[in-house]
């Protein structure tokens, strides 16, 4: 979308007709707006309208209803927080006595509006023009936000009680790995707490350890299995102090794994169940704990897999019960579920170059039954577990949960 597309959009008529659009549908897009086109409505009007409908439809799963009142740009949708995930954010800063907050890399406006839904004002800055532009019509209902159009790093803070930073992490339609190559550059932006210790950071879930200060709270998110960001966090944000830990986001409800200490697991035999520990929990170097939480070992000293005889309800984890176990070999795998009918595989893996795939299509499937496997290291070696989802009976054991 241009900017003769955006100013024709924020027309009384450009949003009539984005409003009255239909779900987005990407087979009729093309007659849609050749349809509109020929009613006489202007090109740049028609392609920037259907373009906010199509993205408007994908921002739906990160911001719910409030993505039908927004606009976006793609970038920006790509790099905006989910509206749970940034109501945590913000609940941190109110909860740290915390009331005029500084946005340096507003975006689309996405945190910003979370700050504002509960109760803090808001300067954010956003460097690219347009994009700026987009973040004021998003947060025109909120009048304690201000939407400034320049470089975050040059606002002058006076006043300000806490600052909060999304870096960009995409070059060229890339991701960008090296701290140093975000913009602003991830060391640019930690020297702020220098001004304004209560700063808070999201960055991608990627970043290795070492690259970490050693005076943040870091703490890995999920939201229903998919690890989303890590958010550095420090002075008055971090009341806990430094250190690592996991937020877990399962279906609406927070679990946080924070030890005071993080535990190392021993390695021993796999017993009658299997646990997956969560994303967010394994970027956090914390697969010890969970093992501690179920009773459990890990089944390999390099492998995020834990073991125990023992079911325990935990929202860290997710749960399988062991039905088998071989050494991996491809005929002798073949073979084990034909004999079974097994026709629709479900192959998890971890430790193991085998692409589940190609595997799949190696193995000549069928049968009306279905099963999962788990490829992974047991004790350094190569192994086939067959196991089972524990599903909802897991919920049943009086066994330590999450808070």
């Amino acid at each position: 979308m241009d900017a003769d597309g955006l100013s024709r959009l924020l027309t009384p008529d450009g949003w009539a007709l984005l409003s009255a659009l239909p779900p987005y549908d990407e087979r009729l897009a093309m007659p849609l707006g050749e349809r509109l086109r020929a009613e006489g409505l202007h090109p740049s009007l028609v392609a920037a309208a259907l373009t906010q409908s199509r993205l408007r439809g994908k921002a739906r799963a990160k911001l719910g209803d409030f993505a039908d009142g927004m606009l976006f740009t793609p970038a920006g949708l790509e790099q905006a927080t989910r509206l749970e995930v940034g109501a945590h954010h913000a609940r941190r800063y109110r909860d740290a006595g915390l009331a005029h907050v500084a946005d340096l890399t507003c975006g689309i406006g996405a945190d910003a509006l979370a700050f504002a839904g509960v109760g803090l004002r808001v300067t954010a800055a956003e460097l690219d023009e347009m994009t700026a532009a987009i973040a004021t019509v998003n947060l025109r209902h909120f009048p304690e936000v201000e939407v400034r159009h320049t470089d975050g790093l040059t606002l002058d803070l006076t006043g300000v009680d806490g600052v909060y930073a999304d870096p960009a992490r995409r070059a060229g339609g890339s991701r960008v790995f090296d701290p140093a190559a975000y913009a602003p550059p991830l060391d640019a932006v930690l020297a702020v707490r220098e001004r304004v210790p209560a700063l808070g950071l999201k960055l991608g879930p990627g970043i290795a350890h070492r690259d970490l200060p050693d005076d943040a709270r870091a703490q890995w998110v999920s939201v229903d299995g998919d690890v989303v960001e890590l958010g550095l966090w420090f002075g008055p944000l971090a009341p806990e102090g430094p250190g690592r830990s996991a937020l877990v986001l399962v279906g609406g409800q927070p679990h946080v794994l924070a030890p005071d200490e993080v535990a190392h697991a021993h390695v021993g035999e796999v017993g009658t169940y299997l646990y997956e520990p969560d994303g967010a929990v394994i970027r956090a170097g914390l697969v010890g704990d969970v093992a501690l939480e179920v009773r459990g070992r890990l089944v390999d000293p390099t492998i995020a897999y834990v073991t125990s005889d023992e079911l325990a309800a935990t929202p860290f984890a997710t749960a399988y019960r062991v039905l088998d176990r071989m050494p991996f070999g491809l005929k002798r795998l073949r073979t084990y579920l034909r004999e079974r009918g097994v026709g629709r595989l479900t192959i998890k893996k971890r430790g193991t170059a085998v692409v589940p795939e190609q595997l799949r299509r190696q193995l000549d499937l069928r049968g009306d039954a279905t099963g999962t496997i788990v490829l992974t290291r047991v004790a350094g070696h190569q192994t086939v577990l067959v196991v089972e989802p524990v599903g909802d009976e897991v919920t049943s054991t009086n066994a330590p949960g999450g808070s």
